[in-house]
């Protein structure tokens, strides 16, 4: 390992010494710092789509951190170390890539990912034999994932099997369908909150399927829009500001002259 991964593992093994280690470190297990590596690998993406390498760097490091972290409540319960974490992670890569480091050919990026998934759906039936449950398409498909994130995956995963659309038309079709449905609950005499959520999954639901047959990833179309939305609302802030204004103390008509305002400048 170099100097500095030693020097970091070091650090991680002071901060929970229970001899003069950080209080905060040695309270947490897997499940408390769970949380905080999901909000990290967020900042890293966030810190990438802004275009700040540094900012890039500083991220992937609290990330970094986050595995270090683990290592080190594993080595404490006799269960792995960091060394072990980055061996097994060595193993698969070299497992996965034999077009790399064994004899198979590979000649585009689109054999490999059909060569990639081969071998994980093989990973997947060994384990589903191990274990005597029949397997299914959709195994090893983290139910944790981000919703938008998780039905791209299940959406794939059917695909594969022949349980897709193929044409963008097709899933705009089911869209509209999904929008009457959703318009039909709202309109109910007895609006049912349950079943307005349930139709508004289903739009959802739609909605990733055209992403994912346009080739747009879901998530980051909407964490494009969220950054949209976060810059132009400021500027409607900032324009009322200076007219002494809040936008509590504003109509919904002078907002919106002002978003469309940040709109154009955008666009200037």
């Amino acid at each position: 390992m170099t100097d500095n991964i030693t020097r970091l593992l070091d650090i991680m093994a002071k901060l929970r010494d229970p001899e003069g280690g950080c209080p905060w470190d040695l309270e947490q297990d897997f499940a408390t710092i769970a949380p905080h590596t999901i909000e990290e690998a967020y900042e890293v993406a966030d810190a990438i789509l802004s275009g700040d390498m540094m900012a890039v760097k500083d991220e992937l490091g609290d990330l970094l951190f986050q595995t270090v972290f683990y290592a080190q409540m594993g080595k404490e319960r006799g269960l792995f170390d960091f060394d072990a974490i980055a061996g097994h992670i060595a193993d698969k890569m070299i497992r996965r890539h034999p077009h790399v480091f064994g004899e198979v050919s590979v000649h585009t990026a689109d054999d490999q990912v059909k060569h990639w998934e081969e071998l994980k759906a093989k990973e997947r039936a060994e384990k589903a034999a191990a274990s005597g449950v029949p397997p299914s398409a959709l195994d090893g498909i983290t139910p944790g994932l981000p919703a938008l994130t998780r039905a791209v995956k299940l959406q794939k995963r059917a695909a594969r099997v022949g349980f897709d659309w193929t044409r963008a038309d097709e899933i705009l079709d089911k869209i509209e369908e999904e929008i009457g449905e959703l318009r039909a609950e709202i309109k109910a005499a007895t609006v049912e909150k349950t079943r307005v959520q349930d139709e508004l999954g289903d739009l959802l639901f739609a909605l990733v399927n055209l992403a994912r047959r346009m080739d747009i990833d879901p998530e980051t179309a909407l964490r494009g829009t969220n950054h949209k939305f976060d810059r132009r609302f400021r500027h409607v802030e900032q324009a009322l500001h200076a007219q002494r204004k809040k936008p509590e103390t504003s109509t919904l008509d002078e907002m919106e002259a002002l978003w469309v305002e940040a709109k154009r400048g955008e666009r200037a």
